[in-house]
């Protein structure tokens, strides 16, 4: 059974703490071991990588082999059904549409001193995605992160996706080939990882990774950031529904299971202002866990970490849901756009109840690779900003140096920095000589 919290209840405050700081991690500290593969990696390259495949996917490769062919690609993406071709184009088309107008604009004007200032956007050169294999190998997700990629502009698109005991995705490669990716690698785990931020004789490093992974994966994207780039550091996956009375509490306990159905470290919570209601939805649950078809996982996740709150009123629901800060919100109320302009701390929010979060996982548009463990309060879900640099821009006339450079050289001096102050100083002397 999931916590029962009430906001009346007097112990609830230190009862909400615990749940906020709940340890969630799915694996132990891996930092130690993941340090010597990348290492390991960066000594010895596609060796390295071919031993490390070997005994962690149970795959003999040789330098040749890790990436696929374009025959490969052809022979799996031949096997994928026209229904299921058909769902990946149409999610790729809406993925594609949402992040074009995410795209910036480049900007440049003159200020009242003469000077011009702006700024422009460009394209990372190379990016690396990282695309979790076996069980958990989704096409959404490579969707979700080449898509924008391209629409970015990045040059080179590389993915990285284990292959254990050969076993292969063929709807991982269709989303692939779809969203124009490059190069695909059958390789996983933290080797991967050091081998897109490093390079090997194989495989050209890149300048930024982004892409979901177990704890290996993302303790090496921890290691790697400052030689590359990375999205974020992605936990196990969260859902909050705030829900009123006038719901089918069967619909939200499918909600809550459509997360906790992803991993046993999984968290799905309920706010409601009817605890009947509340209790509605924990038998639904319990009802639908008889016949889920990864009840032991799901199961798992909500009793570990599953929880409903029942609160006064929803602008309380608000307020606690801002403290969650939760990967993905759903807004099941009469009203809820107006519950969505309190609700300020949240990966991705879905409105009323005809919008289930399972419908962002693959074809709302907005991407799915989202905060979690309450990074929302200060982070935002992937996007085409995350593949995008921006330069800044200025140039000088003699007027605008003649006008603004007096203070650059004062400032110059108050932090002892003389050629900074000699070095506008030389320019203005310039100006002032008169003409020979």
């Amino acid at each position: 059974m999931p916590q029962f919290l009430d906001t009346t209840s007097p112990d609830f405050e230190p009862a909400f703490v615990a749940l906020l700081n709940a340890k969630r991690e799915d694996s132990p500290d891996v930092d130690a071991t993941v340090a010597e593969i990348i290492a390991d990696v960066r000594a010895r390259g596609d060796a390295a990588v071919i031993e490390l495949t070997a005994k962690f996917d149970r795959l003999d490769l040789t330098p040749a082999q890790l990436a696929f062919t374009p025959d490969e690609i052809a022979e799996a993406i031949d096997a994928v059904s026209p229904q299921d071709r058909a769902a990946l184009e149409l999610a790729a088309e809406r993925i594609r549409s949402y992040h074009v107008r995410q795209m910036p604009e480049d900007a440049q004007w003159t200020d009242p001193d003469g000077a011009t200032l702006g700024w422009r956007f460009s394209p990372v050169s190379a990016a690396g995605l990282y695309v979790p294999g076996g069980l958990a190998s989704y096409p959404s997700s490579v969707l979700m992160n080449a898509v924008p990629a391209k629409v970015a502009g990045v040059g080179r698109l590389a993915v990285t996706v284990p292959t254990p005991d050969g076993q292969v995705n063929p709807l991982v490669l269709l989303a692939a080939h779809i969203a124009g990716v490059d190069e695909i690698y059958r390789i996983g785990g933290a080797q991967a990882i050091a081998a897109l931020a490093y390079g090997t004789g194989t495989i050209a490093p890149v300048d930024k990774i982004t892409g979901p992974g177990n704890a290996f994966v993302a303790a090496a994207k921890r290691r790697v950031f400052g030689k590359v780039g990375i999205d974020m550091i992605a936990g196990p996956s969260e859902i909050l529904v705030i829900a009123d009375a006038d719901n089918d509490p069967d619909w939200i306990a499918l909600d809550l299971l459509s997360q906790a159905e992803h991993d046993e470290s999984a968290q799905s919570l309920l706010i409601t202002d009817d605890a009947g209601f509340g209790r509605a939805v924990a038998d639904a649950v319990d009802k639908r866990l008889r016949t889920l078809e990864r009840t032991a996982i799901a199961g798992a996740s909500w009793r570990d970490y599953g929880a409903i709150i029942t609160v006064r009123d929803l602008d309380q629901a608000a307020e606690l849901s801002n403290r969650i800060a939760p990967e993905h919100l759903e807004l099941c109320v009469a009203d809820p756009a107006a519950l969505a302009e309190k609700t300020i701390h949240a990966g991705a929010i879905f409105l009323g109840q005809w919008t289930p979060e399972a419908i962002g996982d693959y074809v709302g548009g907005p991407n799915h690779v989202l905060p979690t463990a309450r990074s929302a309060r200060f982070s935002s879900g992937l996007s085409v900003m995350d593949f995008l640099k921006r330069t800044t821009l200025a140039q000088m006339t003699p007027q605008a140096l003649r006008a603004i450079g007096p203070s650059a050289e004062r400032l110059a001096q108050s932090e002892s920095l003389q050629a900074h102050g000699l070095s506008v100083r030389a320019r203005l002397d310039s100006l002032n000589r008169p003409p020979i």
